[in-house]
């Protein structure tokens, strides 16, 4: 794909009825995840957002094996709510924003094969687990999830949901925070990817302050290092910006 002419079937990536096998996991299988943990987490103690990090230590991800959602889920539910739900493969948008707004996050629960280390062309458990369950451990960025959620799987005009698809994409998958002075990832594209977060912090990449307005009406493409990303200053203005998404989307 070359741009957003499918983002919404991107965002909404998979499918129901699936399980989770942990125990059919191969020993290669917990070396690649072994593998990936280390490699971001080289980095990510100077490049993720502080609140990214602290959730990682909740949810008490494992270095060295592939997350047992139950396991997961027994840490994080308590905290916000949320649950992380297996999946297998390609998910309706309105079913997969229905299940956001239960706070029910569809997870892969493949694994990257070894050669695809660097580039993985579909979400992996590495991608939807460690580079998006942290955050759903604090409580803003939960309520943010939800809502974006349920906005959506209100939204009855394909041109609103393709608007909040962007929504998602330039903050769930791709967003940057300011803090303390620093510029620092929390799109779960960025944590799980060496190659996206340090172009997104160097010189290649245009990081504007986050507009609602602008954000909305930015398309975005799915097969490059992101050319524009947008900086937040704090989780709660992402939560404001849901009810001028609802405005200007005109969703009910």
């Amino acid at each position: 794909m070359s741009s957003e002419s499918s983002s919404a079937t991107l965002i909404a990536r998979r499918a129901p009825a699936a399980r989770q096998r942990w125990s059919g996991y191969r020993v290669s299988d917990h070396a690649v995840w072994a593998t990936l943990y280390r490699r971001r987490m080289t980095d990510l103690p100077d490049q993720a957002s502080r609140v990214f990090l602290a959730g990682l230590a909740a949810v008490g991800l494992d270095p060295d094996r592939i997350p047992n959602l139950r396991e997961v889920n027994r840490r994080l539910a308590p905290r916000t709510g949320w649950r992380a739900v297996a999946v297998a493969g390609y998910l309706p948008a309105p079913a997969f924003f229905a299940r956001l707004a239960r706070r029910r996050f569809p997870t892969t629960v493949t694994v990257r094969s070894p050669e695809s280390l660097d580039y993985a062309p579909e979400p992996d458990i590495f991608h939807d687990v460690f580079g998006h369950v942290p955050l759903h451990a604090d409580p803003t960025f939960a309520e943010f999830l939800g809502r974006i959620g349920a906005l959506a799987a209100r939204a009855s005009e394909p041109a609103a949901v393709e608007r909040l698809a962007r929504l998602f994409w330039f903050t769930v998958e791709f967003g940057l925070v300011a803090e303390r002075g620093e510029v620092r990832v929390y799109g779960s594209g960025l944590i799980s990817s060496t190659a996206e977060a340090r172009h997104a912090l160097g010189p290649g990449c245009d990081r504007r302050p986050f507009d609602l307005a602008e954000v909305l009406e930015t398309p975005f493409e799915i097969d490059r290092l992101q050319p524009v990303l947008f900086v937040v200053e704090s989780f709660e203005e992402l939560f404001r910006s849901l009810d001028g998404a609802r405005r200007l989307l005109g969703v009910k």
